[in-house]
């Protein structure tokens, strides 16, 4: 059963990405997960990559990055289909070709964050946060390349061992109600809850999303192999090359949804 926009939790890949469309969320949400302040940042929601059209494109969900040029790329994840680790590891390295210039020394790579935010425990130990980095397995040291890839899982128990702040984030993503948050009176949840207030107020946002679901849901009537993801990175390119009012055939004519596919390399 589809939910209505203002029924949507934040686990929710679209309102997921809207939300985070503002910075000042993003950088909130980043910082409770990282632990650390990382300044001002700035926001490219429902990112898409291609490197060429001959190799495979990715849309990031949330791709931002800070004045010290850092980068980040926030995932929401609602299924295990065990690929993950190998996910992670795509994802950093198409931010990576994408920010060097042909020439540029390997030097200016900054820092990058490859962040999933599982609603399942994606390695059965329990942990609400697991994070990875190049290590010597002979001694032990960090290679330091920059790369640091953290897996949130909603469904941790550890909940002693990492900051509350984070536990009540990562309940919040499948419980984003006006009575979870009063009960664990919590100012950084409340702030962030306010932006998720606001975009479910917003008839833009709303408007958009009854379009994704129509589509969605007529795509799955007719067999379409076309998923969640496809389907919301389409109506926003769409929406965003001034295409909007092409929506409607997207469910009324398969070839033109296909043509439309592969016009955005999805």
């Amino acid at each position: 059963m589809h939910k209505t926009f203002q029924e949507l939790d934040l686990n929710n890949a679209f309102l997921f990405a809207a939300a985070l469309e503002d910075a000042d969320t993003s950088k909130l949400i980043l910082e409770t997960i990282l632990g650390i302040p990382i300044g001002k940042v700035t926001v490219h929601a429902e990112h898409s990559m291609l490197y060429s059209s001959d190799f495979r494109s990715i849309r990031l969900d949330v791709y931002a990055s800070n004045e010290a040029h850092a980068e980040y790329n926030l995932e929401m994840q609602n299924e295990n289909e065990g690929n993950l680790a190998k996910r992670s590891r795509f994802h950093q390295a198409e931010m990576d070709v994408m920010f060097l210039k042909p020439g540029e020394d390997f030097d200016r790579l900054p820092p990058g964050y490859v962040i999933f935010i599982c609603t399942f425990d994606p390695f059965g130990f329990g942990l609400y946060r697991y994070t990875f980095e190049n290590i010597c397995r002979e001694q032990g040291f960090s290679l330091q390349d920059g790369a640091l890839k953290i897996f949130l899982n909603t469904k941790g128990k550890n909940a002693d061992e990492v900051p509350d702040v984070l536990v009540n984030f990562l309940h919040y993503v499948e419980n984003s109600t006006d009575s979870y948050v009063n009960s664990i009176n919590d100012r950084t949840i409340q702030t962030i809850h306010s932006r998720v207030i606001q975009v479910k107020k917003s008839r833009k946002w709303e408007g958009r999303y009854m379009k994704f679901e129509e589509l969605l849901r007529r795509s799955e009537q007719k067999g379409y192999d076309t998923g969640q993801k496809q389907i919301l990175e389409l109506t926003d390119r769409m929406i965003k090359a001034g295409e909007a009012d092409q929506l409607s055939r997207l469910h009324e004519d398969s070839d033109f949804l296909q043509a439309m596919l592969k016009k955005y390399h999805l």
